[in-house]
């Protein structure tokens, strides 16, 4: 691990204050301007893709981007480069980019929604995970499925860095290591099993146990599919399953701009029309997540900002509020980036045994993994989307028989409202899987559900 972060100075704190301080660190660095800030995005890491069991291709990225911001009045204006990792080199690329930023800003209007934090702020995190050698990954899933099984895999784990400091003296440094493994096991065609195994400190056993699970239901495949008649059906939803529900309620539910303009899925939540179960209880945690503390603004981000309490609004807040949001609005900033969508979500876990989920279900439908998700009402918080790889017929508690693919069309605030039986009492911690230009450091942490009439379309 040592040898590959060293590729990336900047996934070391050491080389962000060095460009820092010499950047944002002199008299001259004030000139022209109210504030400069710089945010620094890096990385270092490795992406292994697997098939058949076997590893089929290997790459390693060490990669960083630098936003640099000017502002004067309630004028702003940013641009983002690459860095080289050499600290002169840097410091001339973003030095020449500040000078153009500068002359933008007599070419731009007043912002009168700009909001930026008024004194200096600080915050640091540093966590060393463990995660696993390339080679010792390999050779494990190797071991496991080579021959055995049809194993299809992406593995993505390394540094991540977010960093931020500007000249009013902010020093913001926020550093994770953590892998995401998303794999299969294919039995032909479209018949397979997914799953995810993920965190910031790896384990072989654990992943061992995960494989062993998904191994031992792979048989069932094998069965007859039965194919659902449109209706609603008792179901239980896993945590990757229940994520991306989540996930849709995250474009726009817990937006305070989404709110304030009526365009939130969560509107009849707002009026007091609908609610959902007295046992839900959903927060941004940032503390407990693997997103940083800070934003692209330089503001800090409260530990942990309620959005449901015992299944309806807190009675402050339950919004997420960026900066333009909180200016236009007259209401304070609580660390939401511009988009105002949760990076940290958690859902509080419940009283079902993890183990004894099945039981709690006794007959219906067991629900994998769900995509293609959208709002088919957003007014009325009403999604569909497609059940997706292994999901099962139960019965007894018992797996009977994989279901062929159906879509649901139903309401979200119904299906954890009224229609959630109980939420399991393990919580996992699913990272956002995107790499599309570089990893990211969202999150979802999310127990498995138990939910009645879950309502299938076609």
């Amino acid at each position: 691990m040592d040898a590959r972060v060293q590729l990336n100075p900047l996934t070391r704190r050491e080389g962000f204050e060095a460009l820092a301080d010499a950047l944002l660190g002199t008299p001259e660095a004030r000139h022209g301007a109210d504030r400069t800030t710089l945010l620094v995005s890096a990385e270092s890491s490795d992406f292994l893709r697997f098939n058949r069991g076997t590893l089929r291709q290997a790459t390693q990225v060490s990669q960083a981007y630098a936003t640099l911001a000017v502002e004067r009045g309630q004028r702003r204006t940013e641009a983002t480069v690459a860095l080289s990792g050499d600290l002169s080199r840097d410091l001339a690329t973003l030095s020449s980019e500040r000078a153009e930023l500068l002359r933008d800003l007599d070419l731009i209007p007043d912002d009168p929604w700009l909001l930026v934090p008024d004194a200096a702020s600080t915050s640091s995190r540093d966590d060393h995970g463990r995660l696993p050698e390339a080679a010792q990954l390999i050779a494990l899933v190797h071991g496991l499925a080579a021959g055995k099984h049809d194993f299809v895999g992406f593995y993505a784990g390394g540094p991540m860095v977010r960093a931020f400091a500007d000249t009013l003296g902010s020093r913001h440094w926020h550093r994770v290591e953590s892998f995401h493994f998303d794999w299969c096991l294919y039995r032909q065609a479209d018949k397979a099993i997914k799953t995810a195994y993920a965190g910031t400190h790896w384990d072989d056993a654990a992943f061992v146990a995960r494989f062993d699970e998904v191994a031992a239901r792979v048989p069932l495949l094998a069965r007859e599919p039965r194919t659902l008649k449109p209706g609603a059906y008792r179901a239980a939803f896993t945590p990757t399953a229940l994520v991306e529900i989540l996930g849709t309620l995250g474009w726009s539910g817990f937006s305070l701009k989404s709110r304030r303009t009526g365009v939130s899925s969560l509107m009849r939540l707002e009026r007091g029309e609908a609610a959902f179960a007295p046992s839900l209880h959903i927060d941004e945690a940032v503390a407990s997540g693997t997103a940083p503390a800070f934003t692209a603004e330089g503001f800090t981000r409260p530990a942990s900002v309620p959005l449901v309490t015992a299944g309806r609004l807190p009675r402050e807040g339950g919004t997420l509020n960026s900066p333009r949001s909180a200016r236009e609005y007259g209401v304070a900033t609580n660390g939401a980036d511009a988009q105002e969508s949760p990076d940290s979500l958690r859902v509080a876990a419940g009283s079902i045994a993890h183990s004894e989920m099945l039981r709690a279900l006794d007959t219906g439908l067991y629900v994998s993994n769900l995509w293609y998700l959208n709002y088919s009402d957003r007014q009325a918080c009403r999604m569909t989307g497609m059940t997706r790889y292994a999901c099962f017929w139960v019965e007894g508690g018992e797996l009977v028989a994989p279901v062929n693919v159906m879509r649901f069309d139903d309401d979200a605030l119904r299906l954890l409202g009224d229609g959630l039986v109980g939420l399991t009492d393990e919580a996992e911690f699913l990272p956002n899987s995107d790499t599309y230009g570089q990893r990211q450091l969202g999150s979802i942490t999310t127990p498995g559900a138990v939910i009645e009439g879950f309502r299938l379309t076609l």
